[in-house]
């Protein structure tokens, strides 16, 4: 078991170089920054000057090799629009994100779960047909335009929404958190949906395609023939072995959340770390860009080991594989 973690552990921090190298290669033709940090009549002179300053003058290897030395810290260097440690710009951002995924993860995970074991238990049912026939929406519509309908459905006709903002907040230390004010918990609603509906209706399918499957195995007809309750092959049997792949989609999709919050936050104004990258972007403000892109690499290496380690403890098949070995 230490040994695989070892091992995951040292291929995940070849990853993550590795996505850092890249990120930082493609900066490189994103644009100048200089050229938005400065007016029309600025000079040579003090272009020459800020790009000592920034350390854009220096070697590539070097500029990359600095910025890891500083990511290990927790560095990321200073903002280019806003003068300002960019650790700190994130984390003032943090909450906002966080918030919105976690309510959202929960959500798809909740609901995708529970409906994939309605379906597949109730296949013929009307009501599961109704369930199989409406996810189609949610797998085929793409993202910024179900946020859009929902926006038109529930604050431009309805008016019982917002369509944009966080709402109130309320500071809790260094958290700014919208869950404690009735404005905060109206503004989550639709951008929740909207993030994990994809999510949900994916983790549903695939939970109600792994039960079917499962409820076709040889094991299940016997406990049946040894006259087990339905609840119990349903659930102690057939739910337990679909969650090795559901637990693969599930980390990734969670991971998606987090790192696709872009479109969502865009659409909705949601003031997280996807808006902020996006607004980077358009000022080539290269700091905040590899911050959020070393963030985001950081999270999905850290879900994947963690889906690993559930991989060994749920699946007795993997434990016997490691002592073999």
């Amino acid at each position: 078991m230490f040994a695989y973690i070892v091992r995951r552990m040292f291929q995940s921090v070849i990853v993550l170089l590795v996505v850092g190298l890249v990120a930082f290669s493609m900066f490189r033709f994103v644009g100048d920054p200089i050229d938005n940090m400065l007016g029309q009549e600025r000079t040579q002179a003090d272009i020459e000057r800020l790009r000592t300053e920034l350390g854009l003058d220096q070697p590539f290897p070097v500029q990359y090799f600095k910025f890891l030395q500083g990511a290990v810290q927790g560095n990321f260097g200073v903002s280019y629009r806003q003068g300002r440690p960019v650790s700190t710009i994130i984390a003032e951002r943090a909450p906002a994100t966080l918030e919105l995924a976690f309510v959202s993860g929960f959500l798809a995970i909740t609901l995708g779960i529970a409906l994939g074991v309605f379906t597949a238990i109730r296949r013929q049912g009307v009501a599961a047909n109704v369930i199989m026939t409406i996810s189609l929406i949610g797998v085929s519509l793409p993202t910024f335009l179900i946020g859009i309908l929902l926006i038109y459905i529930f604050s431009v006709e309805l008016d019982l929404l917002p369509s944009f903002g966080r709402g109130e907040t309320v500071k809790i230390g260094n958290w700014s958190t919208g869950f404690l004010t009735a404005s905060g918990l109206k503004a989550l609603i639709l951008p929740a949906i909207t993030l994990g509906l994809y999510q949900m209706t994916l983790i549903m399918r695939l939970v109600r395609s792994e039960m079917l499957e499962v409820m076709r195995a040889d094991y299940v007809r016997f406990a049946r023939a040894r006259g087990l309750s339905d609840r119990v092959i349903n659930f102690r049997h057939a739910l337990k072995n679909t969650l090795v792949p559901v637990i693969t989609i599930t980390g990734l999709q969670l991971g998606s959340i987090i790192a696709f919050a872009i479109i969502t936050e865009t659409v909705f104004q949601w003031p997280g770390v996807g808006l902020l990258f996006i607004n980077a972007i358009q000022f080539v403000d290269i700091p905040v860009m590899a911050a959020y892109l070393m963030l985001i690499s950081v999270m999905f290496v850290t879900i994947n080991l963690i889906v690993d380690l559930l991989y060994y403890a749920i699946d007795p098949r993997l434990r016997v594989d490691a002592r073999a070995t």
